[in-house]
C-alpha cells in the first residue's frame, strides 16, 4: 500500500489537516489484517515525522507488558525478544502515563533504553481508546532536537485513530481465530466419535489438542467411583509416554476440578498448596473435568513449563472440548468391556463347540441293513440341530434327527437337554410315537419360555427293511427310489409346546438301493434365495434339493453329504450361512 504523499508536511491551514487525516483514515480503513495495518501505519508516519528507528509496541492485559508487533531500523534480534513493561524506558512511561513522552537528547536522560549508540531523539506516543491502553508508538532520530511541538501535537493526533484500527483488526483476528478454532473443535469431535479403542482415542486426543495448545504435558485421569481414587490412564510428557500416580479423589487441582465441576487454572503452582508436584519444571497447571450424563467420569489435565501459560481462550477450547472427549471415553470404554465380554464369550462357545462335538456323534455308527453319511456346520460357534443314534434293544435302530428353536448357545444348551431326555427314553419306550408323546411331556415338566424343538423319529427294522416313524414338526424325510423323488408324509406339533398331544406313527416300507435324505431347515432355506422370489419362493428350496438328489443318487452317501455342501457354498456365494445346516443321507442295503 502507498501513503499519503506529503513528504515532511507543515500543515499552514486547518483544512490541509483534516484533509490529510481524511487521506490517513481512508487509507488505514482499506484493511483490516493487523499485519498490513501496522505496515500502513509506519508508512503513514514516517512520510510525515522522519525517523531512523520506528515501533510499534503493543500491550498485553493479562502480562501487563509491550512487545514490538511492527518495527522499521531495529535489529530482529531486539524486535523478538524485547519486552518492556509500565513505567520502563521512555515506551514503558508513555504507556503507564497515557501522556506523549519527547526527549530531544536521550543521552541526557536517565530513563531512556539504549537501543542504538547513535540514537539521540526519541518520541514515545500512547495509543489510547478511551483509558484503555493498546499500544505505543516509538520514534527514534540520529539528530538532536528532532521531533518538535507540530510533530507531538500530529503523532497525538493520529494515534488516537491508529488505535481505534488496531484494535478493530486485533479483534477481527481474534474472532478469526476463535473461527477456527471452533472449526478445528468440530473437526475433532467428529473424529473421536469414530475411535473405539481407549489408547488409541487418548493419543488422538493428545495430537489433537496439540494443535490448539503447546502443552508439555497431559493427562488423562479417570474416576475410580469403588476406591475413591482419579486413576492414571494415558500420559504424555515431553511427547513421550509416561506413568503417573493414581491421585485421591479430592487431592490436588485434579481433584479440585472434580470436586467443583468446573475447570481450575493455575498460573504459579509453586503458589498454590492444592498442587501435587509431578515434574520439578512444571510452572502452570489447567485441570477440566470431563462430565458424562452430569456425572463426572475423569479429568483432562495439562501442563507447561512456562508461568501464566494456560490463558482463558485456552480454558473456553478445552470446556467446549470437554463434553465430547467425555462421550468419546466413555464409549471407548464401553465398546473396550463389550469387546472383553465378547472375547470371554467366544471362548466359551469355543470350549462348547469342542463339547458339542464330543456329545454329537462324528460319524454314523454301523446299522445293519443301512449306509450312513452325515454332516453338520453351525451357524454361530455351536449348532442347535439335534441328531444321534440309539439301540433300542429287540426294536431296532433308532434314528434321532431334530431342531431346537433359535440359534447359537441357547439352541444348542436345549438340543443338548433333548438329546440327554432322548437317551434315557430311548430303552423305556419301544415305539417312536410313545417316545416322542414321553419326550414332549418330561420337556413341558422343564418348559422353557419360547423354546420348542422339532424332531423326526425313525426306527429301522432290518430284517424286514421298515422305517416305523412319528414326526414333531421337523421336515419330512425324502426319498429317492430310481429316478424318482417323493417325500414321506408324517407331521406333527414341535415338542415342549402343548400338553396332552398324541402323535401319529407311519410305516415305510423301504426296498434296496433306496436313497433316504433328511436336512435340518437351514440347507432349503438357503437354496431358496433367488433374485426371482415369489409367492412360490416358499418351494424352490425343497425342489433345488430333489433335483440334486436325483443327479446325485448313485455316489457314494459320503459323497452326497459332500455333494450337498458344495451346491450350499455355490448359492451362498461367501455370504456367511444364517442358520445350521445338517444334512443325513441313508441308504438301503
Amino acid at each position: 500500500m502507498t501513503g499519503p504523499t506529503r513528504g515532511q508536511v507543515r500543515f499552514k491551514e486547518r483544512a490541509d489537516l483534516l484533509d490529510y487525516l481524511l487521506e490517513v483514515a481512508g487509507l488505514m480503513s482499506e484493511t483490516i489484517d493487523l499485519d498490513d495495518l501496522l505496515e500502513s501505519v509506519t508508512s503513514v508516519i514516517q512520510q510525515v515525522v522522519p525517523s531512523q528507528l520506528f515501533a510499534i509496541l503493543l500491550f498485553s492485559e493479562k502480562k501487563r507488558q509491550l512487545r514490538i508487533r511492527h518495527a522499521v531500523g531495529h535489529r530482529e534480534e531486539l524486535v523478538r525478544n524485547m519486552v518492556i513493561s509500565l513505567g520502563e524506558g521512555l515506551t514503558g512511561i508513555a504507556a503507564e502515563s497515557r501522556q506523549p513522552v519527547v526527549v530531544n537528547d536521550v543521552l541526557g536522560d536517565p530513563r531512556y533504553l539504549m537501543t542504538m549508540d547513535a540514537v539521540r531523539s526519541e518520541m514515545a506516543i500512547p495509543m489510547v481508546i478511551g483509558r484503555k491502553l493498546v499500544g505505543v508508538i516509538d520514534l527514534q532520530s540520529i539528530e538532536l532536537n528532532a521531533f518538535s511541538a507540530d510533530d507531538r501535537a500530529l503523532m497525538v493526533l493520529l494515534a488516537s485513530r491508529i488505535a481505534a484500527f488496531i484494535q478493530n483488526a486485533r479483534l477481527y483476528r481474534r474472532v478469526q481465530r476463535q473461527m477456527r478454532m471452533l472449526r478445528t473443535l468440530k473437526k475433532i469431535s467428529v473424529e473421536l466419535s469414530s475411535i473405539l479403542a481407549v489408547d488409541e482415542l487418548l493419543k488422538k486426543i493428545a495430537d489433537r489438542l496439540r494443535r490448539l495448545i503447546n502443552y508439555d504435558a497431559i493427562s488423562v485421569l479417570l474416576v475410580d467411583e469403588e476406591k475413591k481414587l482419579l486413576r492414571h490412564r494415558f500420559s504424555i510428557r515431553y511427547d513421550k509416554r509416561v506413568e503417573i500416580d493414581n491421585i485421591p479423589m479430592h487431592s490436588g487441582l485434579t481433584g479440585a476440578a472434580i470436586q467443583s465441576g468446573r475447570p481450575v487454572k493455575v498460573n504459579d503452582t509453586a503458589a498454590d498448596p492444592r498442587y501435587i508436584a509431578s515434574h520439578e519444571d512444571i510452572r502452570s497447571e489447567v485441570a477440566v473435568p470431563l462430565i458424562r450424563h452430569g456425572k463426572p467420569i475423569g479429568v483432562l489435565d495439562l501442563e507447561s513449563d512456562h508461568l501464566g501459560f494456560f490463558t482463558d481462550d485456552h480454558v473456553r477450547i478445552l470446556t467446549l472440548l470437554a463434553p465430547h472427549v467425555a462421550t468419546a471415553i466413555e464409549n471407548a470404554r464401553l465398546y473396550e468391556e463389550l469387546a472383553q465380554r465378547e472375547q470371554r464369550f467366544d471362548q466359551d462357545l469355543r470350549a462348547a463347540r469342542k463339547l458339542q462335538k464330543i456329545l454329537l456323534p462324528r460319524v454314523a455308527p454301523p446299522i445293519a441293513g443301512l449306509e450312513i453319511a452325515l454332516g453338520a456346520r453351525p451357524a454361530r460357534e455351536i449348532s442347535g440341530d439335534i441328531y444321534d443314534f440309539f439301540d433300542c434293544d429287540k426294536c431296532g435302530s433308532l434314528v434321532c434327527f431334530g431342531d431346537s428353536s433359535g440359534k447359537s448357545a441357547a439352541a444348542a444348551l436345549y438340543g443338548a437337554l433333548v438329546s440327554g431326555l432322548l437317551r434315557s427314553l430311548a430303552g423305556v419306550c419301544q415305539k417312536p410315537a410313545d417316545l416322542m408323546a414321553h419326550l414332549n411331556e418330561t420337556l413341558l415338566e422343564r418348559r422353557v419360555e419360547t423354546k420348542y424343538v422339532t424332531m423326526l423319529l425313525m426306527l429301522w427294522d432290518a430284517p424286514s427293511r421298515r422305517f416305523h416313524m412319528t414326526n414333531a414338526g421337523n421336515t419330512p424325510p425324502m426319498v429317492c427310489r430310481g429316478d424318482k423323488v417323493f417325500s414321506i408324509d408324517v407331521a406333527g406339533i414341535p415338542l415342549g409346546l402343548l400338553d396332552g398331544r398324541a402323535y401319529d406313527e407311519v410305516v415305510f416300507q423301504a426296498e434296496p438301493g433306496d436313497l433316504i435324505l433328511l436336512h435340518s431347515d437351514g440347507v432349503a432355506d438357503q437354496l431358496r434365495h433367488t433374485e426371482e422370489e415369489d409367492e412360490e419362493a416358499a418351494d424352490y428350496g425343497v425342489k433345488r434339493i430333489e433335483k440334486l438328489l436325483a443327479k446325485v443318487r448313485h455316489n457314494p452317501v459320503n459323497e452326497i453329504v459332500g455333494n450337498f455342501f458344495d451346491e450350499l457354498n455355490g448359492w451362498a456365494a461367501g455370504a456367511p450361512i444364517t442358520d445350521d445346516q445338517s444334512i443325513l443321507v441313508m441308504r438301503v442295503l
